[in-house]
Formats: structure tokens, sequence, C-alpha cells
């Protein structure tokens, strides 16, 4: 019951983070049909295309080795072991053709689905895999349904095939029997490509079909509730307490830098308690005045302070301190607006350094 609920609770689509994750864990959608459509494919593709040389050779070794059994003597062991190397290296040029086209095809139908990829999440051992409640859910829940009336459909349809085409070809089969090897193999050759024809005509359209239901049941199973979301959202753009803590303490490090630069000023602007500019100028470095640190209130009071037990001088201009909080920034040169009101104060300062050498 809480399964179900918590099924029906899932009514938002997956987002793409969690389809990302799901794709590199190797939870991906599978279509089995697909898988044996090819397979069947490829044993159809052999048999209309490389069979019958194959068959003919298998059919003049049968020949000779049913007509002529004195030219296998079988009085030792190493007879024995002769005779059988020898039935199945003719098996294996037979089905050696038909194992090739069996992988191809199925690393083909795997390509189809999906981008092959290692994914070592895969093989790792886990405890749901051998979970009797899993394992019964897989069985007996809606899947498992439709994996039973698709088995059931194929069954039917094959049995089908084989009654049509043999009720047709069975009198062709039987008198076969009594022909000679060659003729015999081709015969079940022929029919053999009519039933897989059909069947793989028929496949086509049950993987299709199986296709598109495996791609609509993975993304109903990845299907998240409103709450999932909003928590995946705020995990990607970050907590907003943690966001905010993030920027407190960045603003505090910002501002512990700031002060110990204001020693290093040249002069500081104020107005005269609510806004403070700490500005350094030195003729053989600086193109222009650079902002070393500015504050409001409780900030512009410390840049203050700091500024008397140095000994930098402060100069008390409401509207320029004003202005200059509003369009400067720390670590750059003042805009060149201000140009002439900083040269002014800057000159002052020079002055009255020029005396106090000079006194």
């Amino acid at each position: 019951m809480s399964e179900s609920a918590d099924k029906d609770s899932k009514t938002e689509e997956a987002t793409e983070k969690k389809i990302r994750d799901t794709i590199e864990k190797g939870k991906l959608p599978v279509s089995k049909e697909t898988s044996i459509f090819a397979s069947l494919t490829a044993v159809m593709v052999f048999a209309i295309f490389f069979a019958q040389d194959d068959i003919a050779r298998l059919g003049v070794f049968l020949s000779i080795f049913l007509e002529r059994p004195e030219e296998w003597p079988l009085a030792t062991e190493q007879d024995a072991i002769g005779l059988y190397r020898v039935v199945f290296m003719e098996i294996a040029k037979l089905l050696g053709t038909l194992m090739v086209l069996l992988v191809v095809a199925g690393f083909a139908a795997s390509a189809f689905q999906n981008v092959p990829q290692f994914v070592a999440e895969r093989i790792r051992p886990q405890a749901s895999r051998i979970s009797l409640a899993k394992g019964w859910n897989r069985l007996f829940g809606l899947q498992g349904f439709v994996e039973f009336l698709k088995s059931l459909a194929k069954l039917g349809f094959v049995i089908a095939v084989l009654v049509f085409t043999l009720r047709g070809d069975y009198r062709e089969l039987l008198s076969g029997m009594i022909t000679q090897p060659q003729a015999f193999l081709l015969t079940v050759r022929g029919i053999l490509i009519q039933i897989l024809v059909s069947i793989v005509l028929v496949m086509a359209a049950i993987a299709a079909a199986d296709l598109v239901w495996s791609r609509f049941n993975w993304r109903r199973d990845l299907r998240m509730t409103k709450q999932e979301v909003k928590d995946e959202l705020k995990q990607s753009e970050g907590d907003p307490i943690v966001k905010s803590r993030l920027r407190s303490l960045g603003r505090d490090r910002a501002r512990r830098r700031m002060m110990s630069a204001v020693p290093r000023a040249t002069l500081v602007i104020a107005n005269p308690t609510h806004y403070s500019i700490a500005l350094k100028y030195v003729r053989e470095e600086d193109a222009a005045p650079v902002v070393l640190a500015k504050g409001q209130d409780l900030v512009a009071l410390k840049i203050r302070e700091i500024a008397e037990q140095h000994g930098i001088p402060i100069f008390e201009d409401v509207a320029l301190a004003r202005s200059m909080y509003k369009q400067v920034s720390v670590d750059s040169v003042i805009p060149a607006k201000f140009y002439q009101a900083v040269a002014e104060l800057v000159r002052i300062v020079y002055s009255n350094k020029a005396r106090k050498v000079v006194s």
C-alpha cells in the first residue's frame, strides 16, 4: 500500500540531473525483444545467404558417413577421438558463421538502444538482486505481467507459424527424408527460411512496441515527487542558509583584508562618520589614486580609527565621500571624474609632508 502511494505521489517528470545520474549508474531502458529480433534476423540472414554452401558440404559428409561407415574404423580410442574431431570440425564450419552473426547482432542491438559504456556499478554485488521481496515484485508486478503477456503472444505466434508452415510442407519434409542427405538438408533450409521470415516480420513489430514501452516504463519509474524536485533544485543551487553563511564569511574576509590595507593609505575621505574611502597614491608607482578600502557606518568609523592610529590624513567632504562611495571599487583606480578633486587633496598631503621635512 505504501509503495503504491509512493508511486502515486511521483507526479513530476525526472530532471536532467536525475536522468544523467541514472545513466551513469548503468540503469538504462533495455528492450529484450529487440535483442531477440536481432538474433532471429542474424539466423535468417545466415539461412538465406550463407547456409546453402555449408549445408551442401555437410550433406556430402553425412552421405559418406552414412553410406560408407567402414571408412570410419572405431577399433581403438584414437579412432573414436579422430571421428569426434572430424564431426566437430564439420559442425563448427557450419555454425562458425552463424556464431559470428549472432555476436554482431547482439552488439548491434545493444548499441542501437543505448550508447555502450562500462559501468562498475552494474557488477557490484547488491543485496536487492537477491531480495525475495523485490524478486516477487518483478515477477508479479506490472513489468512482470507485461513480460508474461509478451511471452504468451510470442509462444502462440510461433505455434501458429509452425502449424501453418508444416501443414503445407510436411509431405515435402517426409519425402525428403528418403532422399540424399544434401537434398533433405536443403529442403529443411527452405522450410526454415519460410518460418524465420514470418517470425522476424512479427518480431519487428513486437520489438518496436517493446522498445517504446521500455522507454516509457523507464521514464515512469524515474518520476519524482514535488519535494524531491525541490530538494534537488536546492542541492544544485546550494542551500540558501549555507549560501548566506558563505557570503557572510566572504564579506568578513574582504573586510579584514581592507582593514589590513588601510595603514598603507595616503589619505582618507570621510563624510564624516557615515562613509570613509581610503586612497593610496605614490607618484612613482600609481598612474592614478587606488581605492584600498571603503566602508559605511561602523566600517567607516573603523577605517578612520585605523587611519588616526597611523597618522594618515583624513579629509571630511560630505558630497565627495558620498559620491565616491557609490562609484568606486576596492583595489581599483578612481574614475576620471574624481581626478581633480582627489588631486587637490593629494597636493595638500604632499605639501604638509614637505613642510614637516623642512621644519
